[in-house]
């Protein structure tokens, strides 16, 4: 058997830290959003990523990919969001077994009305405290980070 492949005492502390990070960033961002617009976070990505398109529209599986969700959870919160009037399912004319979610007016004045609050929290727990050279840094590392491994030559 191989031995376990043991985090350095470094990158034990660095791994704690972004922990924090990981927990405490979706933590404040939920917050001002359930707050302020009485919406989740996932909510609010699927209400953006829908507002985005040029016809507000988007499979489900697409939309799933893009909000990194699975099938089932995006049913769950496109349902919630269909509740609110803000969104609403459609079957793809050409292919009835595609779902398509579909942003509706009401939901795009929601978007439109909660992005600022939003946009300034993002700035508040992330951008405010970098400096411009650290947030291309940052875009590096998310870029290593979300980089699959499959995809290599």
């Amino acid at each position: 058997m191989d031995e376990p492949r043991w985090l350095t005492e470094e990158q034990q502390q660095t791994w704690r830290r972004f922990i924090e990070v990981l927990v405490k960033l979706p933590a404040g961002l939920e917050g001002q959003l359930q707050r302020d617009a009485g919406v989740t976070h996932m909510g609010y990505l699927v209400l953006a990523t829908l507002s985005e398109r040029p016809d507000r529209r988007l499979p489900m599986s697409r939309l799933a990919k893009k909000a990194s969700a699975s099938l089932s959870r995006l049913s769950h919160v496109v349902a919630r969001l269909e509740s609110q009037g803000w969104v609403r399912r459609e079957r793809d004319p050409e292919d009835g077994r595609v779902q398509i979610a579909v942003l509706t007016d009401a939901g795009y004045s929601k978007i439109v009305e909660t992005a600022p609050g939003h946009a300034d929290m993002v700035q508040q727990l992330v951008f405010d405290r970098l400096t411009p050279a650290q947030v291309r840094q940052l875009a590096k590392l998310c870029d290593a980070l979300l980089e699959n491994p499959a995809d290599q030559p």
